[in-house]
């Protein structure tokens, strides 16, 4: 087990100027990594990016995700090459679509997912090694673009993304997958097999290990009842918007939350949902029951757990009492 297996996702809910102190914050506190979202309209994830690299000095910190459509990939290799030369070593770019009902408020609809994807991190490969990228235009124009100021070395590109395709093109051309929260080890058994496929069809030998951050809900409190309670109303909500998605399909209950949603939606999701969905889906409950919840996702394939925390109003608190009652436990493996 990784030293710090353990990391952290800032909350899209937290202002920019905060964005510093929560990293300084979670490096001093034994975090092993630090990711940033990017859910429009809430932060910008470079600058926050930026801004929290300069807080610290060793923790790595990620965009979990940026979306390929919104930036020309171009513009995402300027600005993670300029990341990657002021923090050598310590910046991971991630790349999904974004979600679809967001990113067509701002008319982009991608040709082909598929293609989007692959199209974009050729583009952020090759501009990011110091090469004009010349290739003909798919989703993108890019005609003999090539950066003044590259990176010394190219940063691990993650990509964020579910189904079983995507997953296969994340273990193909990327050297990471950013997972969704509400992974179960269920769920993370399955991402690695088709990972694990996408692999099988790399025509050149990874420079690195595929790596697999997991993104968890998080509830720390010394009564187990009153932790998943406070994640029930937000399980509820993204299982009854991903009903069909295999985050929720490839777990036994996937088709219980289906007949659950089908009969009244995330309202009746939250009052029959037994505790035991809860517990496969989050990190909620006293020190003991997270440290072991923490340990079923890295056992099920998860390089790291990356805690978001649902009660935000009191974060400093909470990552102390993680930091003192959670990590120690996770370390030793109890």
């Amino acid at each position: 087990m990784p030293e710090n297996p353990v990391g952290l996702a800032v909350a899209s809910s937290l202002a920019p100027e905060q964005v510093g102190e929560v990293a300084a914050l979670a490096e001093n506190l034994g975090f092993g990594e630090l990711w940033i979202p990017e859910d429009y309209w809430y932060l910008g994830s470079i600058a926050c990016l930026v801004r929290a690299l300069s807080a610290t000095e060793t923790i790595p910190v990620g965009v979990g995700v940026m979306s390929a459509l919104v930036r020309h990939p171009a513009v995402a290799a300027m600005e993670i090459a300029a990341a990657e030369r002021m923090f050598p070593g310590r910046v991971r770019p991630g790349i999904g679509l974004g979600v679809p009902e967001i990113v067509s408020k701002m008319g982009i609809k991608p040709r082909s997912s598929l293609g989007a994807v692959r199209e974009s991190v050729a583009i952020l490969r090759t501009l990011l090694s110091g090469k004009a990228y010349t290739e003909p235009a798919g989703q993108f124009e890019a005609d003999n673009i090539q950066l003044t100021h590259p990176p010394h070395s190219v940063p691990p590109i993650h990509l964020g993304v579910l189904g079983e395709k995507m997953l296969q093109l994340s273990g193909e051309i990327a050297e990471g997958t950013v997972v969704s929260a509400m992974a179960s080890p269920a769920y993370l058994r399955w991402l690695r097999a088709r990972i694990a496929e996408g692999e099988a069809r790399r025509t050149t030998k990874p420079t690195r290990q595929h790596r697999v951050p997991a993104f968890a809900m998080y509830c720390v409190d010394s009564d187990t009842a009153a932790a998943r309670a406070v994640v029930r109303p937000l399980v509820s909500l993204y299982l009854s918007f991903l009903s069909r998605s295999p985050l929720v399909t490839v777990n036994p209950f996937g088709p219980e939350v289906q007949e659950l949603c089908d009969r009244g939606g995330a309202e009746l999701i939250g009052k029959e949902m037994p505790d035991a969905w809860l517990d496969e889906l989050t990190v909620a409950g006293d020190p003991a029951t997270c440290a072991e919840r923490i340990g079923a996702l890295l056992d099920a394939g998860a390089d790291s757990v990356v805690l978001m925390p649902v009660r935000t109003d009191d974060l400093e608190t909470t990552l102390r009492r993680t930091a003192d009652e959670v990590l120690p436990l996770v370390r030793s493996g109890a």
